[in-house]
């Protein structure tokens, strides 16, 4: 059996960053593992621009963003073994694959990193009536078929919900030629970046519909046309307003979930409202040695957030295989979710592990205009953090204080949202 210091699952740009950095932190033998053929995950696919602004403080593409990740990994001892399939990861690291090449085999990791992605949300599980012709694809797929295989899907399209992949897919259909009827959303807000809704909608006169959604998929071999009603409070669809686009095609932009078979096979805690990774400061997991990062912890809506993070994950597998005697039963403060906000990355920081501060990720639950972030501990507000404008389809950012951390009341601070105060 082949003996690695750190074994990376996944070669997007979860993957890359956290072997690099790995590699940076004194990892020996690295071993990246990747199911595609060739590495850099989905931004392969994603050839519009809007990447690395953060991280290279310059607007790449999704290829280019990818590809300057795998120039780095190239310039470090790190094995990629493509076009292999990980079967499962053992709470002792050990982890079985198969491929044409080897067949089934199984290495020895000192550390595994979890950087497998997420995926699609598809038909079938939001139970659209209708019934069941040729021409719904989830937007990531149309976007596959269209910019690396080379086929149109369809002509004239409705996008169901507005998830920054549909919404780029708008854009992207329309520069092809199709016509794009209506993009549908079931929320009251869309669920995307602003900017995608200006630069990929508006820009192309697109409609969006918010609170409303598909109720009916007509077509024999193909698709037809949809029916669109709008929805109450409740998601229900309202009587009467029903309204039929004409379309060969329906996109499905309709949420991710994180793609944790190997975590939930592994025994990992997972977070039921992340459905991802519970996880730590440094991005391990409830299983020593075994770190996560990436959107198989939670949907990110930057790359470049992505990297931090994995970076993070990196650094800290390399530091686990290099000590001998690894430290434990340090006390961990609970980041719990408050009002306003749906669940925070990570879940939980150990003090005793942060220098100055430790960064909490979070989505909230509606549009906020003028608000704060509130953190609290034991009915003590430790902190606020205003912000001018938030939305559950961007991700926010905040750091908590170590001296925070370590007097919190009860071992738990939490992080609330709520509009701001009037002075």
């Amino acid at each position: 059996m082949k003996q690695y210091d750190v074994v990376v699952i996944g070669a997007g740009p979860a993957g890359l960053a956290a072997a690099c950095e790995a590699y940076q932190n004194g990892a020996g033998k690295i071993l990246v593992v990747e199911r595609d053929k060739e590495p850099g995950g989905i931004l392969n696919q994603c050839i519009h621009n809007g990447f690395g602004l953060h991280y290279f403080k310059e607007e790449l593409t999704g290829p280019e963003y990818a590809g300057r990740f795998i120039e780095m990994l190239n310039n470090t001892n790190a094995e990629l073994m493509l076009d292999t399939m990980v079967l499962a990861v053992t709470e002792d690291r050990k982890i079985s694959m198969i491929n044409p090449r080897d067949g089934y085999f199984t290495v020895q990791a000192g550390a595994v990193v979890l950087a497998m992605g997420c995926r699609e949300r598809t038909r079938g599980a939001i139970g659209i009536p209708g019934t069941r012709p040729a021409g719904v694809f989830t937007a990531g797929a149309a976007q596959r078929y269209v910019n690396i295989e080379g086929y149109m899907v369809g002509k004239k399209v409705v996008i169901l919900g507005s998830g920054d992949i549909g919404l780029i897919m708008a854009r992207r259909m329309t520069l092809e030629g199709a016509k794009v009827a209506a993009c549908v959303e079931l929320m009251p807000y869309s669920n995307g970046l602003n900017r995608n809704i200006v630069q990929c909608l508006n820009d192309y006169g697109i409609p969006l519909y918010l609170s409303h959604t598909i109720t009916e998929i007509r077509g024999k071999r193909r698709v037809e046309g949809v029916v669109v009603s709008r929805v109450d409070g409740g998601g229900k669809p309202v009587p009467g307003t029903e309204r039929f686009f004409d379309c060969d095609t329906v996109l499905l932009s309709v949420g991710l979930i994180p793609e944790n078979e190997l975590s939930r096979s592994a025994g990992i805690a997972l977070d039921p409202r992340t459905k991802g990774p519970v996880v730590y400061e440094n991005m391990e997991t409830s299983i020593p040695g075994i770190f996560a990062s990436g959107n198989v912890v939670h949907v990110h809506d930057l790359v470049d957030f992505v990297t931090a993070e994995s970076q993070r994950a990196g650094a800290a597998a390399a530091d686990f295989c290099r000590r001998k005697e690894q430290p434990g039963g340090e006390p961990a403060v609970a980041i719990e979710s408050g009002e306003n906000v749906g669940c925070t990355v990570p879940q939980h920081i150990r003090p005793d592990r942060i220098d100055q501060y430790a960064e909490v990720f979070f989505r909230v639950g509606r549009v906020f205009s003028n608000s704060e972030i509130e953190v609290a501990s034991g009915g003590r507000v430790l902190s606020v953090f205003k912000r001018e404008h938030m939305a559950p389809g961007e991700m926010e950012r905040i750091v908590i204080p170590k001296k925070f951390l370590e007097n919190a009341s009860g071992g738990a601070v939490t992080v609330s949202a709520k509009e701001a105060k009037e002075n």
